[in-house]
């Protein structure tokens, strides 16, 4: 009779012991998901000339949706490209979760660009909008407070107005540096 109380006593306290655990696990990946909207600012191009900031929801531990808007605040940059807007779709690859590690991404940009066109030697500016597909890769750290890195590269191709082969290509990337919260 001891012995049957004895297993009975140890048969409970094992189930309630991996119930806690189950419950415990679930909760952290509960935690982790809450933390789904990510404000960034691309440093590369705030320092040629440029500002671009992003955000970005992440839908699950695999894969996020983005947009980034290119505004250009340098003499230099202003002369090229007068905006762009990008969004995007990424998708993480690797042992990491919650939408870190390696990713690959698939963007469109709309972008308006200034070609200048010369005129019996005169230059005007002739200002021309286009959208663009593309795809790029990148890496993204992101620390337990949600401080994030981020490196990532990408080209596209615009669709319309390709009478220009200065502005067939267009390219994406920088060092961007942001919060996760």
């Amino acid at each position: 009779m001891k012995r049957l109380y004895l297993l009975v006593l140890l048969s409970i306290l094992i189930s309630n012991f991996t119930f806690s655990q189950e419950e415990k696990n679930n909760i952290t990946k509960k935690e982790t998901l809450t933390r789904c909207h990510e404000i960034k600012l691309n440093g590369l191009f705030l320092i040629l000339g440029a500002f671009e900031p992003s955000y970005e929801y992440i839908l699950n531990e695999d894969s996020s949706l983005g947009i980034s808007i290119f505004l250009p605040i340098g003499n230099d940059v202003k002369n090229d490209i007068r905006y762009s807007i990008a969004p995007y779709y990424r998708y993480f690859f690797g042992n990491k979760r919650n939408a870190t590690g390696f990713f690959a991404e698939a963007f469109g940009m709309l972008n308006e660009t200034n070609r200048q066109i010369d005129l019996f030697n005169i230059l005007e500016d002739n200002f021309k909008t286009d959208f663009a597909f593309g795809f790029g890769f990148g890496g993204k750290w992101v620390n337990s407070r949600g401080f994030m890195f981020e490196l990532s590269m990408g080209i596209g191709r615009n669709l319309f107005n390709n009478d220009d082969s200065d502005y067939e290509i267009v390219g994406r990337g920088g060092i961007t540096l942001g919060y996760r919260f």
